[in-house]
């Protein structure tokens, strides 16, 4: 008996690591060797292509491919319809399988609806991409970043709320009062 849903319109290969808990929506692809933490949600539409790798608690939305070479860490969001590339300069008629570049979403990071994230970059623990914005370089952890081509316009709390830093370089998050300091124009969060 499975520890884990799959509804009876998706799709998954074998061999593949499906964590306890899990649900699997209707006409989702889940594709060979890919690698799915436990708790996770897979909305409606959705491909896993094979070898990518999803942490724990890992929530996508509706009509999202998430391509070869994407790794997803704990608590992740992936908005409707927010797409990744694997391939720098595609062509249907070249292969370029072996060109595939690495996308890492670190622990935390939200991706907002309809947002590209082109590949090869990585988006910091906690950031939080803008619906719509298209990523075309690394984001750093807590940044809020918007529109095309995505520009950095704040920061943000683990719990997404956004943080106002006083001259000394601190900010306390509104909704939990959790404390971070901004130095060097980077943000951490003070135990």
């Amino acid at each position: 008996m499975l520890d884990y849903f799959v509804h009876n319109t998706a799709v998954v290969d074998t061999p593949c690591v499906i964590g306890k808990g899990t649900r699997i929506w209707h006409f989702t692809h889940i594709m060979a060797n890919s690698v799915i933490g436990e708790g996770c949600n897979i909305g409606q539409n959705v491909v896993i292509s094979p070898d990518v790798v999803l942490g724990k608690n890992v929530r996508i939305q509706n009509n999202v491919s998430v391509y070869t070479g994407v790794v997803c860490e704990d608590d992740v969001f992936l908005g409707p319809s927010m797409v990744f590339t694997n391939v720098i300069n595609p062509r249907s008629f070249i292969s370029r399988k072996d060109e595939f570049r690495q996308t890492l979403v670190c622990k935390g990071a939200s991706i907002g609806a309809n947002a590209t994230i082109v590949c090869g970059h990585k988006i910091g623990a906690y950031a939080m991409i803008g619906a719509g914005a298209v990523i075309t370089k690394d984001v750093k952890p807590y940044a809020l970043v918007v529109g095309n081509p995505a520009k950095q316009i704040g920061w943000v709390s683990e719990h997404g709320m956004k943080l106002e830093f006083d001259n000394n370089g601190y900010a306390t998050c509104p909704e939990t009062g959790q404390r971070y300091q901004l130095q060097n124009d980077f943000v951490k969060r003070i135990e």
